[in-house]
């Protein structure tokens, strides 16, 4: 990258973590240029964030990439409560979403496996990340972002793009540049994680909360003979919680939580830290955005910081295409804000809710945990209902958009699912729906019932929106009647990133117009004659 000459790209991304990555892989897949750099020297070697949801696969399966990641990762089938040294409930996580999407289950797939799989397919690509790089300055006006980097060998480069996403983490200083606050608070404890080999009774792809009166382990499951990962809180440590802590001070810690035997043969990683729960107020300033942890930060309770850092990056990444292609006005990127914004805010609450209830010293939640949280966990595994609820929250697929500004509801009552709700799963012909749905544009969908003549539209479409809109008709299987709660023919127009823009009993396209002009602020037609 180092030259005299100023670097002129489309997007500066700042920060190659799993969000950073994410929005490269995103823009590769739009064709937009773009310039990442990190100052770390590659991918992390820690393990880290540990699990990767459902929606965060369906992402990546549309680049191509949930196979290589399931089969580099661990399914969690049962979750096993353990309370003095007893197993007291099991929750059946085998399929826990079966119909809801083509990734029914937990895969324990740390954050270093997730950094080299998006890392190794830009590399795959002819894309590069630049390491070892720091940034140093950033400026923006009305129609650009300049950015001055620092490489290991001190000398500086300038990059000038239309515009800079900072996914440089919690302590990023794209927000900090940007003069953004970091409001929230620090939890009052201190906790810890650690990657061990460790030799334990355990039954094959369980996970182990493990729940004391004032603490817990979490034991997950990793791949690797032998390998957990061991999650935990220190309430002894209450009044010390910038102490210095060694893993040889908390092993007898499990030992006493577990009662059962175990064996850590090695310590791989250890670190102890505080929780924070903070959000900047706003994603964006200018020309400029925040995603994933330098947007926020919460409790690892679910597993979603990782998980939520690649929404991010997928939901600004096809805004970021459309308008640097002139297929959107500049007012589009206004409803990153908006929608992400409103998502952080949700999953701060949801997180310190849960959080909690297994860290929490109150004796309401210590009542709570002892002795009604088991026997709620095993009715949870009895109910398809139960599961159907909570699998949705916990994968992240049931995170909507239906007050988001690209939410048309004007014919959406007759539905039982709405403007702004994911696309749902079904299968067509016995394959993924998804698998129709991956090119980077916006998708038409004629749900039709055989007696009309939908083929005539495509013409029309490709006229009005060129390649912006694909076409898709499918016929009202009784999976897509039991869905949508509508026996007669509709449609579905679906943004790039498959959440829906609008749904309509009426087979004519005028809707359609008058959505990209409202909408997008431009007629496609016109942005593609321009």
């Amino acid at each position: 990258m180092m030259s005299d000459a100023t670097v002129q790209t489309d997007v500066i991304i700042v920060g190659a973590g799993p969000t950073g990555l994410s929005l490269a892989v995103q823009l590769m897949h739009y064709n937009i240029d773009f310039v990442i750099f990190d100052q770390k020297k590659g991918v992390t070697e820690l393990s880290k964030a540990l699990v990767v949801h459902a929606r965060t696969l369906e992402i990546y399966d549309q680049v191509g990439l949930a196979e290589k990641a399931v089969a580099g990762g661990e399914q969690v089938r049962t979750v096993a409560v353990m309370h003095d040294g007893k197993v007291r409930a099991r929750l059946d996580f085998s399929n826990f979403g079966a119909g809801l999407s083509p990734f029914p289950f937990m895969l324990v797939y740390e954050q270093s496996k997730n950094e080299r799989l998006l890392y190794e397919h830009l590399q795959r690509n002819g894309k590069a990340v630049h390491w070892q790089t720091e940034l140093e300055t950033l400026t923006q006006d009305t129609d650009k972002v300049r950015a001055v980097v620092r490489t290991s060998s001190g000398e500086t480069q300038t990059l000038e793009a239309r515009y800079l996403v900072g996914c440089d983490g919690a302590g990023s200083p794209t927000r900090k540049l940007l003069d953004l606050p970091f409001e929230g608070s620090t939890h009052p404890r201190l906790f810890y994680v650690a990657d061990v080999q460790m030799e334990f009774p355990r039954e094959e792809n369980t996970a182990y909360p493990v729940l004391g009166e004032d603490s817990f382990v979490l034991m997950a499951p990793m791949q690797g003979e032998n390998r957990w990962r061991l999650i935990g809180n220190l309430p002894e440590y209450e009044d010390r919680v910038d102490q210095e802590v060694s893993f040889e001070a908390v092993e007898p810690k499990i030992k006493e939580l577990v009662q059962q035997p175990l064996d850590i043969k090695t310590v791989l990683w250890f670190s102890s830290y505080k929780v924070h729960t903070r959000q900047a107020e706003t994603f964006s300033v200018g020309r400029c955005f925040l995603a994933g942890d330098a947007a926020h930060v919460h409790t690892p309770a679910g597993g979603q910081g990782m998980n939520t850092g690649i929404q991010d990056a997928y939901n600004l990444a096809w805004k970021l295409a459309f308008v640097l292609q002139d297929k959107a006005q500049d007012s589009l990127l206004e409803t990153y804000d908006e929608e992400r914004v409103a998502n952080a805010k949700r999953l701060l609450q949801t997180t310190d809710q849960f959080f909690d209830v297994a860290a929490s010293d109150r004796w309401h939640f210590r009542f709570f945990r002892e002795n009604i949280l088991p026997s709620l966990v095993g009715l949870v595994s009895q109910f398809d209902a139960a599961k159907k609820l909570l699998f949705p929250m916990i994968s992240q697929i049931g995170l909507d958009h239906r007050d988001s500004s690209l939410s048309q509801h004007q014919h959406d009552h007759k539905f039982e699912v709405k403007a702004g709700d994911r696309m749902p799963y079904f299968s067509v012909n016995g394959k993924n729906v998804y698998d129709q749905l991956r090119s980077p544009k916006f998708h038409l969908i004629m749900f039709s019932d055989g007696q009309q003549d939908y083929a005539h539209l495509k013409p029309n479409l490709e006229a009005e929106y060129g390649g912006c809109v694909d076409f898709h008709i499918i016929p009202l299987y009784p999976k897509v009647v039991e869905i949508f709660g509508s026996r007669e023919p509709f449609k579905v127009l679906l943004r790039p990133d498959n959440y829906i823009a609008l749904i309509s009993a009426d087979g004519a396209l005028d809707d359609l117009k008058g959505y990209f002009n409202k909408v997008v602020g431009r007629t496609l037609s016109s942005a593609l004659s321009s």
